[in-house]
């Protein structure tokens, strides 16, 4: 198994600060990014091969790979998405399917969360080939990536457009990709970027349910995290950070 992180988007809504450096690249905590943190909480778990989904500003990712490897204690090889600006992440984690092949766990490269949410996923597997970390305790709105479950407790439905009273949570941005499973989410995968390359991968999650695959999820607990969209978010990151080590921070 190892380890994805995608990286590729734009950040448009971060501007000026993701001008010249992806998201992933900003800031939290002195030196400290988010990218720091993702490699951090994926090498506490074990995971020393990490494959990086880049794009936008890759040149700056590129220029931190020694650093990274040498400070975290992982091997990174970083995956060009050419169509990044234009493509949404559907087609990014498509392009990472023969990394996934053989089972992985994938962070977006712009949350902030603790080791703890990896953990959780590992603990879970077993329950499905698919299995989401999902947040079933804060307030849902509408920007969240809401999930509903069946009455198994799998993955019956995931968007953003759900009815926030109707939902069983909100996924996170992290995803434990079993051996079993990788083939059939990457022809899903493929399947939801041919139709519309704007989409999300989490409308190929959808796609891969409503082809009879098994998407189980694993509450993560009430811990702090933040997806970083904009300047928001950003500041939400920085005042998380500030208070703890962001490897294992108190519960909100």
């Amino acid at each position: 198994m190892i380890g994805i992180v995608l990286a590729a988007g734009a950040s448009r809504r971060l501007r000026p600060e993701t001008d010249a450096l992806p998201k992933t690249l900003l800031p939290v905590a002195g030196e400290t990014t988010i990218l720091d943190t993702a490699l951090r909480n994926l090498a506490a778990v074990g995971l020393r091969d990490v494959v990086v989904v880049v794009g936008h500003a890759a040149d700056a990712v590129a220029d931190r790979v020694p650093r990274l490897q040498a400070e975290h204690g992982v091997r990174l090889a970083l995956l060009p998405n050419e169509r990044a600006l234009d493509w949404n992440n559907a087609y990014s984690l498509w392009l990472a399917r023969e990394h996934f092949a053989a089972g992985a766990l994938l962070v977006n490269g712009d949350t902030l969360h603790p080791a703890s949410v990896e953990k959780t996923l590992l603990a879970a597997r077993g329950t499905a080939g698919v299995i989401l970390a999902t947040d079933n305790v804060k307030r849902l709105g509408d920007e969240e990536m809401k999930v509903v479950l069946d009455q198994r407790g799998l993955l019956a439905r995931i968007s953003k457009q759900l009815d926030p009273a109707a939902a069983d949570g909100e996924y996170i941005g992290a995803t434990l990709i079993e051996e079993s499973a990788a083939a059939a989410l990457a022809d899903a995968l493929e399947a939801t970027w041919r139709r519309d390359p704007g989409l999300y991968y989490e409308d190929g999650y959808q796609e891969l349910a409503d082809r009879g695959g098994e998407i189980a999820v694993a509450p993560i607990g009430s811990v702090d995290w933040v997806e970083v969209d904009d300047h928001e978010d950003l500041r939400r990151a920085r005042e998380i950070a500030a208070r703890s080590d962001v490897r294992g921070y108190p519960s909100r």
